[in-house]
């Protein structure tokens, strides 16, 4: 059992005081990397999701101020850097990450309460210059209500951040249901909240349990103004669905297929170093990371060495280990799906120029997948055109910029690309062409608190961080007023 200064519950979170579930039900959370049991936490249905939905919504009766708001958050922000180590300890116990990359995260979680801290003065009402029908306009930011955050595993602390930051920003209150696999790290920093501030009871609550009833009930509960999701396309596409009859308001963070575009003018060591950097970021499990390697016809043999010299030199295990690059997947059936790509891959002809097929999964083993490299991939291999959500490097050739864009924009998913050219105005003019809402030119990395992000297609809509970030929480209300 996990034992933790910052893990004194192992309950959820309504109105203010720990609770459990009221029918007794627990969900075991176990490490990835071991197998050991961690906790049970409660298994909360929709019964205790509405007594969540009714407190949040009683606390809203009082506004809080701004000055209150720019307290709460960077009060958090100075709690998450103070207990970094611990709350990435956590992290890396339930998830798996190794312990230096989980204090990266919990840093960039920080992160978004400092921003919206600091930038609280955007949401002032403002009055237009015009007065037109001889009325003074003025415009207001209004907290949309009571919203739900439902969080995926794979960073359990940062996505939850990036959607908290912005809806205490926005004096909006909070329904939290993070993902069943990893609900240690939100029991902690609920934790933190009630020892290091002072919230009203009820403005911020923690659902601990299945997806299912859950999820059903804050799709039908109409006093949920508003859902932000993190998570696959299939079910955010179910959220839509489930919520249109009540038309809430959405915003929702999907699946990706993020390319990777290697020109031949192209710094081939920078590229593979950042490549190194963003795909094995969380095992490969993150919906940015490179899921397609595009790489211009006359340097793909090249940049393919350069990749697997790199890979072959990354180590695998647990990532409380020192010198450990990557953990162990987050379950079995990740690890088999991982193992189906690469295993596709090779039946339909591509080559491994680093790693192997790692063999079935036996019942008592971490699933600890190694890094492969795969060259010479088709569009015909599932790895092409499905996100792979792990540690496989799949290379592509192009010939030409007109191949590479049509390649790149061949999917239904449009999160992040990258684009790596030193011709710079040449990959603006290809970033242009790209459907993505995140590309990074010469660089893998990911998204800023200061900056917004989200994805275009079937990758969702709405965003995340920066100042559209903030205003994803607030309705705009114009009063007209005569002179």
């Amino acid at each position: 059992m996990i034992s933790s200064p910052l893990l004194k519950e192992f309950r959820g979170f309504i109105d203010g005081s720990w609770v459990g579930a009221d029918s007794g039900e627990l969900l075991e959370v176990h490490n990835p990397a071991t197998g050991t049991l961690l906790a049970a936490v409660p298994n909360m249905r929709n019964v205790e999701t509405d007594r969540a939905i009714a407190a949040a919504r009683a606390s809203m009766r009082i506004p809080s101020s701004a000055a209150e708001r720019a307290t709460w958050l960077s009060g958090i922000d100075h709690a998450l850097r103070e207990n970094k180590e611990e709350l990435a300890r956590i992290i890396t116990l339930e998830q798996g990450k190794p312990w230096p990359e989980a204090q990266v995260e919990v840093e960039y979680a920080a992160g978004f309460f400092r921003y919206y801290a600091q930038h609280l003065d955007r949401l002032e009402p403002h009055t237009i210059e015009e007065e037109p029908k001889n009325c003074r306009w003025t415009v207001y930011s209004r907290p949309v209500g009571v919203v739900a955050l439902i969080t995926p595993w794979n960073f359990p602390l940062a996505m939850l951040a990036k959607k908290l930051a912005a809806a205490i920003a926005a004096d909006c209150a909070a329904v939290v249901k993070p993902s069943a696999k990893t609900p240690l790290t939100m029991v902690a920093f609920f934790s933190l909240l009630e020892d290091k501030l002072q919230f009203p009871a009820g403005r911020i609550n923690l659902l601990l349990g299945q997806a299912g009833a859950i999820g059903d009930a804050l799709c039908r509960n109409p006093s949920v103004a508003m859902i932000s999701f993190t998570g696959s396309t299939r079910v955010g596409s179910e959220l839509i669905t489930k919520t249109a009859p009540q038309v809430k308001k959405l915003a929702l963070e999907l699946g990706g297929n993020a390319p990777y575009i290697v020109f031949a003018d192209a710094d081939l060591d920078r590229a593979a170093d950042h490549l190194i950097a963003n795909k094995f970021r969380a095992a490969g499990q993150t919906c940015v990371c490179a899921n397609r390697i595009l790489v211009e016809d006359s340097v793909a043999d090249r940049f393919a060495d350069k990749v697997a010299e790199r890979v072959r030199n990354l180590t695998v295990g647990d990532g409380m280990d020192e010198g450990v690059d990557i953990g162990p997947l987050i379950d079995a059936n990740a690890y088999e799906k991982v193992r189906g790509y690469l295993r596709d891959a090779l039946d339909k002809g591509a080559r491994c120029v680093a790693g192997a097929d790692p063999g079935e999964l036996e019942d008592d083993q971490a699933p600890f997948f190694p890094p492969a490299v795969l060259a010479d991939v088709n569009e015909s291999m599932k790895c092409s055109r499905q996100e792979v959500f792990g540690p496989l490097v799949t290379i592509m050739r192009f010939a030409d910029e007109d191949e590479a864009i049509a390649m790149a924009n061949n999917t239904s998913l449009g999160l992040a690309a990258y684009v790596f050219c030193k011709a710079l105005k040449r990959a603006e003019q290809v970033a242009a062409q790209l459907h993505f809402g995140h590309v990074g030119l010469n660089t893998g990395t990911g998204p800023t608190p200061e900056a917004p992000f989200g994805g275009m297609l079937q990758s969702g809509f709405g965003r995340e961080g920066g100042l559209e970030g903030l205003h994803e929480f607030v309705e705009v209300q114009t009063l007209a007023a005569a002179k």
